[in-house]
């Protein structure tokens, strides 16, 4: 029997239960799956017990209503947080100081925790892919062991829009999937990649009609959670170590730390004012 449950509070994560399926759904349609420090934190906490569940044999990540998700809420960052969500870090009661990097950090260090908590999961962790993942939602979709997309997906590297450089371990696994070429490629020239483009380069393993998308991820999801977990497991750690994804830990927080630094740089702040004016963005050479 399926048992569908949120987290605690009105978050906007929808964890549930389909026998040995987890089921982990970022439900934030209106601002198309992004990411607000709430929704990260809750992403979190809903990765890490999914992962750390024994009766949980496999773990699907979905977002709702035709988007996967779409990285960082670039609303959210341009308010830069709330003096509530950034109390701890400044007890007087004043929020961040200028610039966005801080913002930014608070959110992708719940996002990249939940990613390493991910690779380092004893199951499979499948990527359910239909519709938009842009940026973030890029790079968690590429963190995941296996991705499947329905025919109407794209998928969109998106940090040059506005002026960013990679995070949510995009960096990290792009040149593994697709090697170097090909990966600085889709950093520099940022087209969008349809389902199937993103089968011929290796981006996703598998595309599925529409129609029939949820049915066949959910049977796929349930094949996984009735096979030999730990061999799986134990497959996963000797891949990964073959990758060297021994050092995505250390990649994440560098990752973290330019993507904050370089948020902070008014080209930044020219590519926001640009993404919400929707026109193109007029940037200078630092």
């Amino acid at each position: 029997m399926s048992e569908r449950r949120r987290l605690e509070g009105t978050g906007p994560i929808v964890v549930e239960r389909r026998g040995a399926v987890g089921v982990l759904t970022i439900d934030r349609p209106e601002r198309f799956n992004s990411m607000d420090v709430e929704t990260a934190r809750e992403f979190r906490k809903a990765g890490l017990q999914l992962a750390r569940d024994d009766e949980v044999r496999c773990v699907l990540l979905r977002g709702s209503g035709g988007v996967f998700c779409s990285g960082a809420d670039l609303k959210y960052v341009r308010q830069s947080g709330s003096t509530h969500d950034f109390g701890y870090l400044h007890p007087d009661g004043a929020g961040p100081g200028p610039g966005y990097g801080q913002s930014f950090k608070e959110i992708l260090e719940y996002i990249h925790s939940t990613i390493s908590e991910m690779k380092r999961a004893p199951k499979p962790f499948v990527a359910a892919v239909d519709g938009v993942a842009a940026a973030g939602g890029f790079g968690i979709a590429m963190a995941c062991d296996l991705v499947f997309a329905s025919e109407r997906s794209t998928f969109e590297w998106a940090y040059p829009k506005t002026g960013l450089t990679g995070a949510e371990s995009s960096t990290f696994f792009l040149p593994r999937l697709v090697g170097l070429r090909r990966a600085l490629g889709l950093a520099f020239l940022n087209p969008r990649i349809d389902a199937y483009r993103a089968l011929e380069l290796g981006l996703v393993n598998d595309v599925y009609p529409d129609e029939t998308f949820e049915e066949e991820v959910g049977e796929l999801a349930d094949r996984l959670a009735r096979g030999p977990t730990r061999a799986y497991a134990v497959a996963k750690s000797l891949l990964h170590a073959a990758a060297a994804a021994d050092q995505l830990d250390y990649h994440l927080d560098r990752e973290l730390e330019e993507l904050a630094r370089i948020a902070d740089e008014p080209n930044f702040a020219e590519g926001l004012e640009a993404f919400f004016a929707r026109r193109e963005a007029r940037f200078g050479s630092r």
